[in-house]
């Protein structure tokens, strides 16, 4: 009787005829695995996400989520918090300090969602128009008391068993204080580093590790290659062909930089490359419905606003109340499996026990 149910809950809320759902799920088996597909807009506020629609011909991929809810993002020790904390909060489910990654109020080490798939032998994954040792994408693997310890954090990522990671940052594994080469150290254990998107493509690395630039990765405006699309259609298809169950945090780091430069065309521009990632995993999703897909953001940044348009060009002006953060709750916009859960006003840290939850069967 359960099982009937919570098939029927599921078909109501993926949009699909109960026959098709049902057919689906038992192609794939009577109970399957919950794939997760976390996608994080770093600075994304609703007015950012209405910039981006605007210049993107008042349509994005957003708009195909039926279940939307709200995040409240302050930090343990502050209203506004920074990405550091608010990452935390996400991957561990637990409120902390600015400036803390993977660890507590007292400094102790969290377990993070993906590091907990990882123990359920769910294929990991980690994809950033950041460094991947920056604030967001650390947070699901390293355990430091301040974000700017970029060597140990990427010590940590040497370390650490993410299945395949794409990002900046290069810099932080190979120009090191202590002299060690962590890519070569890494290459000696398991992963494949490669140095090119074709490469990474054209890999069959079951670890695989993609840095795209020394430093930081810079704006899409300024041609930044590849797309956040194209690296994670890429990413897909080869956690797809391995046949197990998987974790991916996908972040849009650079919306949060166009809203520190009060700059609404590095905004919108940030906006559109994350939305065409968001488009490939709904499609990813709504063709493998075992997979569970959330879009939100760490915090708003800029205090952004819309102060007037043009209805006919969508062309509008914008303004901003400050170069930070603030404290605006964030939308969550969730499709697939247990996307129900997300509905409604809450912490930032329910996301990772929404998350958790699904992969129990809660």
């Amino acid at each position: 009787m359960k099982k009937i149910f919570f098939l029927t809950l599921l078909s109501i809320t993926l949009g699909y005829s109960q026959v098709t759902t049902l057919e689906r799920l038992r192609e794939l088996n009577e109970n399957p695995d919950i794939n997760i597909i976390l996608m994080i807009g770093d600075g994304m506020g609703l007015t950012q996400i209405s910039a981006g629609t605007y210049f993107n011909d008042n349509s994005s991929a957003l708009e195909k989520f039926d279940v939307i809810g709200l995040s409240k993002t302050q930090s343990a020790n502050s209203l506004v918090t920074d990405s550091a904390a608010s990452g935390t909060a996400m991957a561990c489910g637990k409120k902390t300090y600015n400036g803390a990654v993977g660890v507590s109020m007292a400094r102790q080490p969290l377990e993070s969602i993906l590091e907990i798939c990882k123990s359920r032998d769910y294929i990991t994954g980690l994809i950033a128009t950041s460094s991947i040792v920056h604030a967001t994408p650390a947070s699901f693997y390293a355990k430091v008391e301040s974000r700017r310890e970029y060597q140990e954090i990427a010590l940590q990522l040497s370390e650490h068993e993410v299945d395949y990671f794409v990002g900046g940052g290069e810099k932080h594994f190979n120009k090191r204080d202590d002299k060690r080469n962590l890519i070569d150290e890494m290459e000696e254990k398991s992963y494949e580093i490669v140095t090119s998107f074709s490469k990474f493509q054209k890999s069959e690395s079951n670890k695989l590790g993609y840095f795209t630039y020394n430093d930081e990765p810079p704006r899409a405006l300024d041609l930044r290659k590849p797309s956040l699309e194209d690296v994670l259609s890429s990413t897909l298809e080869k956690i797809e062909a391995r046949q197990n169950p998987f974790f991916i945090m996908v972040e849009g780091s650079q919306i949060d930089w166009g809203g520190h430069g009060n700059d609404t065309d590095y905004i919108v521009s940030e906006f559109k490359d994350f939305n065409g990632a968001v488009d490939v995993a709904f499609e990813f999703a709504k063709k493998n419905q075992n997979t569970l897909v959330i879009v939100t953001a760490d915090h708003e940044t800029g205090g952004m606003a819309i102060n007037k348009g043009n209805i006919k060009t969508l062309r509008f002006e914008a303004s901003y109340t400050t170069l930070g953060h603030t404290a605006t709750m964030v939308p969550v916009f969730s499709y697939g499996p247990f996307s129900e859960k997300f509905s409604g006003i809450y912490e930032n840290t329910s996301i990772f026990e929404k998350m958790l939850e699904s992969i129990e069967r809660q």
